[in-house]
């Protein structure tokens, strides 16, 4: 086995970290508070070339896999995942179309993404359908060479600010099973019948935007579909068992950053004249918390390799979302205690790193969901 990272990926992972302590550090509190979105700095990154970087070199992407999508993530991640995940996720969705689209598909959506000229977002969850994606019941109804489409999602990351959305809808009703009722459709965002509603007070990553959608009558051309109609649930779900590898690569950027805020805060606190760093308790719990770190990160590093060498395990990916996620939350905390009552109020980072992470518990699969996928690769 060979850990070491290449000189490529050394340099995806050195350039993501300085931009985010560059473009990050000064103005993270901002973006947080006043729940924006931070459109300059995301364009600054598509620049820098740290946007789609999996996206292949012939429309606009470096031509990456999924180790080198981690590795930015983390450090931006390390730094503030909120603006982190609104860099990264502002691909989000257009694998389908690289996976499964047709060359006209690609050619005319990917290299917009790559080059700051468009955001995309993955319209798939509904106020009653979350885990459940199967239980979707957005219609795409065929009328003429067109679908109309008619329906509500929730929580759609990059809702009420994306160019383009993958919309998943039932086309095929009448399908004997469920999972087989769903197709993948691309919609411009801005289409008549289109009602984009900004989510605020969310507890963390408030600096991506989340939105509620609504489709009234919306006429998309049939030539929007991606893949095969009835085939979406699948797509759907192979593309959740590769992007959970960025939603754990956010889990060990927080953690590490987390960590690190840790350290360096108990070695400048004094209480009865000495640093917190010479008290052994917290030491202990510094070392605790950098294994699981380390932990978290290797799992996540090897889920990221076998994609990328062809061999895709749902159940390793969801350990390693999962595995992470939980991490995250669980470093956060015990850095904030170690702030004591610096730590509750926002002149200290930590705090949001705190609120942060406990949306990686969450999304893209609750955890619960993700234990599901692991015990079935158990039995």
């Amino acid at each position: 086995m060979d850990f070491e990272l290449s000189e490529e990926q050394k340099a995806f992972q050195s350039l993501a970290y300085k931009f985010a302590v560059k473009e990050f550090e000064p103005v993270a509190k901002e973006y947080d508070r006043e729940e924006k979105y931070p459109r300059e700095i995301w364009q600054k990154a598509c620049a820098s070339g740290l946007v789609g970087v999996a996206i292949p070199e012939e429309y606009g992407g470096a031509g990456a896999g999924w180790m080198e999508t981690a590795l930015i993530t983390e450090q931006l991640s390390r730094i503030d995942m909120g603006l982190g995940l609104a860099i990264m996720a502002a691909t989000f969705g257009s694998e389908n179309i690289l996976y499964y689209g047709t060359e006209a598909q690609k050619q005319k959506y990917l290299p917009l993404l790559t080059s700051g000229q468009a955001v995309f977002a993955g319209a798939y969850t509904e106020p009653n359908a979350g885990t459940d994606v199967a239980g979707t019941t957005t219609r795409a109804v065929k009328d003429g060479d067109d679908y109309v489409i008619n329906g509500s999602k929730m929580f759609i990351t990059n809702g009420t600010i994306c160019d383009y959305m993958a919309v998943l809808c039932v086309t095929n009703p009448d399908a004997p099973k469920r999972t087989e009722r769903h197709s993948l459709i691309v919609v411009d965002a801005n289409l008549p019948g289109i009602t984009r509603t900004k989510i605020t007070g969310k507890m963390g990553i408030r600096a991506t935007d989340t939105a509620e959608i609504t489709f009234e009558d919306v006429r998309v051309s049939q030539a929007n579909l991606i893949g095969q109609e009835g085939k979406g649930f699948y797509q759907l779900m192979h593309f959740f068992d590769m992007t959970r590898i960025m939603v754990a690569a956010q889990g060990v950027g927080l953690a590490q950053g987390a960590l690190d805020k840790a350290v360096k805060y108990v070695q400048e606190r004094k209480t009865f004249g000495i640093p917190l760093a010479a008290n052994q308790g917290l030491q202990f719990q510094l070392a605790e918390m950098a294994t699981r770190v380390e932990l978290a990160r290797n799992i996540t590093y090897k889920a990221a390799w076998k994609v990328d060498n062809g061999q895709l395990e749902p159940a390793l990916n969801a350990m390693a979302k999962y595995y992470a996620g939980e991490t995250a939350v669980w470093v956060a905390d015990k850095a904030l205690q170690m702030h004591g009552g610096y730590g509750y109020i926002d002149e200290y980072d930590v705090q949001r790193f705190y609120r942060d992470a406990k949306i990686l518990e969450i999304y893209e699969g609750a955890k619960e969901a993700e234990k599901m996928t692991i015990a079935r690769r158990l039995f």
